[in-house]
C-alpha cells in the first residue's frame, strides 16, 4: 500500500522559513554577453555596475596568474597573508579584520550574527538594496528612514538626524553607506560622528565605505580613527571598485576584535579564493595604479556631470564613480532604448526611483558615446509621446 503523502510535499519551497519566502532577490546589472544574445548586437558598453573601467594593475594580474599554479590546493582559509597586508596598510591589528566574498558577504554575516525577529535594523530610504534584504531574511524589523527631500542641500541623501532618532532599544544594526549607492550622495564626517555619538553601545553602526577611495578624495570620512572611541563601529570596504577587482570578490570589515571574532566564527573558511587573495594583496602594494584610476574617474565624473546639466538634465551630487540621473518621465523606456544602442545603464525602479537611471563613469570614449546617444534617445521618446 502506497504511503500517504502530505499535500505540501509537492511544494518543497514552502519548507523555507517565512522570512526568506517573502524576499525579492537582488537583481544585478545585465551582463554584456546576455545582451549580445538577446539583441544580437556587439560593441556593447556597460555603465551599469559601478565597475572600474581601468581595471586592476599589471602587478595584480601577474600575482593572480602566478596563483593559478596552485589552484588545485584549497586557499588559505584564514587569509593570513592578506590580513597581515591589510593590517599594515590600514594601521590596525589583524584581529580587527574579517575577509569576505565581497563586502556583500560581510553584510550577510552581520545580519546573521546580530539580528533576530526580536531586533531591528535602521537604514536610509535609498540606501543599498542589500540592507533590507539581509535584514528581512533574519525576520528582524526593517526600519527605512525617509531620505532628504529633492530640494535639500543633499537631495535624496541620508537624513542622519532622523536615522539617529529611529534607533530603538531593540535596534542592533544601523547601515550607512557613505558615499551612498545608488544616489552617490554623502554626509559630512561631522554628521556621521554625531550619529555615532548618539548610538547606544548595544547598536552596531555599519559604515559602508565601498566607495571610500573616490569619496575620500572629495572630503568624505575615513572612519578608521573613530574605531578606538566607538567599539560599536564596523567599517566595510572592498577591492571591487577602486582596485578594479569586482570579478574576484574581496571585501573586508574592520571592527572591534570582539565583533571580528563573532564574524569570523560565521565566515566560511574558504570564502575568499586563492586568486582573489593574491590579487588583493598585490593591489595593496600598487597604490599608484589605484590612485591614478580614481583620479581619472573623478575627472570624467565632473565632465559627464557638466555635460548632462548642459543638456538640461538633473543629477544628484556624487562622491562616487557614478551619477544618478533624474528624467522628466519614467526611466524604463530610456533604459530600453539605450540597451538597443549597446549602452547598459541601471534603472532604479527597484529603489522607488522610477524616473531615475544610475550611470557608471566609464572610459572617456564610453562616456562620449552615452552623451551622444542620450539626447537622441530622449528626443525619440518625446516624439512618441506626441
Amino acid at each position: 500500500m502506497a504511503s500517504e503523502r502530505h499535500p505540501g510535499d509537492r511544494h518543497p519551497g514552502r519548507l523555507a522559513v517565512q522570512a526568506v519566502r517573502g524576499l525579492s532577490p537582488y537583481v544585478p546589472g545585465k551582463p554584456i554577453r546576455e545582451l549580445e544574445r538577446e539583441l544580437g548586437i556587439h560593441d556593447i558598453v556597460k555603465l551599469a555596475s559601478n565597475e572600474n573601467p581601468y581595471g586592476p594593475s599589471p602587478r595584480t594580474l601577474s600575482a593572480m596568474r602566478a596563483a593559478l599554479d596552485e589552484v588545485w590546493l584549497y586557499p588559505d582559509g584564514g587569509c593570513h597573508e592578506l590580513k597581515q597586508g591589510l593590517a599594515r596598510h590600514l594601521g590596525v591589528d589583524a584581529a580587527c579584520l574579517t575577509l569576505g566574498n565581497g563586502s556583500n558577504d560581510l553584510l550577510v554575516l552581520l545580519a546573521e550574527a546580530f539580528l533576530t525577529p526580536s531586533h531591528s535594523a535602521v537604514y536610509s530610504q535609498y540606501g543599498f538594496a542589500i540592507y533590507p534584504l539581509v535584514t528581512r531574511e533574519t525576520g528582524a524589523q526593517a526600519i527605512a528612514v525617509p531620505a532628504l527631500g529633492r530640494d535639500s542641500d543633499m537631495p535624496l541623501g541620508h537624513d542622519l538626524a532622523a536615522m539617529a532618532a529611529a534607533i530603538a532599544p531593540h535596534t542592533r544594526l544601523v547601515f550607512i553607506a557613505n558615499p551612498n549607492n545608488p544616489t552617490g550622495t554623502w554626509a559630512a564626517p561631522a554628521a556621521l560622528k554625531g550619529l555615532l555619538e548618539r548610538a547606544a553601545p548595544t547598536t552596531l553602526v555599519v559604515l559602508d565605505e565601498a566607495y571610500f577611495e573616490y569619496g575620500h578624495a572629495l572630503g568624505t570620512q575615513d572612519g578608521l580613527p573613530w574605531l578606538a572611541e566607538h567599539p560599536n563601529l564596523v567599517i566595510l570596504r572592498t577591492f571591487s571598485k577602486a582596485y578594479g577587482l569586482a570579478g574576484a570578490r574581496v571585501g573586508y570589515a574592520i571592527s572591534h576584535p570582539e565583533v571580528a571574532d563573532v564574524l569570523n566564527r560565521l565566515r566560511p573558511a574558504f570564502n575568499v579564493n586563492s586568486l582573489a587573495q593574491a590579487g588583493a594583496l598585490a593591489a595593496l602594494a600598487d597604490q599608484t595604479h589605484m590612485r591614478s584610476a580614481v583620479s581619472q574617474t573623478l575627472r570624467e565624473l565632473s565632465r559627464v556631470e557638466a555635460e548632462l546639466r548642459r543638456l538640461g538634465l538633473w543629477t544628484a551630487p556624487s562622491a562616487a564613480n557614478f551619477l544618478l540621473l533624474r528624467l522628466a518621465a519614467p526611466a524604463a523606456p530610456v533604459f530600453e532604448r539605450l540597451l538597443r544602442r549597446g549602452l547598459i545603464v541601471r534603472p532604479l525602479a527597484g529603489y522607488g526611483l522610477k524616473d531615475c537611471l544610475r550611470i557608471s563613469i566609464g572610459l572617456p570614449q564610453h562616456n562620449d558615446r552615452l552623451l551622444a546617444a542620450l539626447p537622441q534617445v530622449l528626443a525619440a521618446g518625446a516624439a512618441q509621446a506626441l
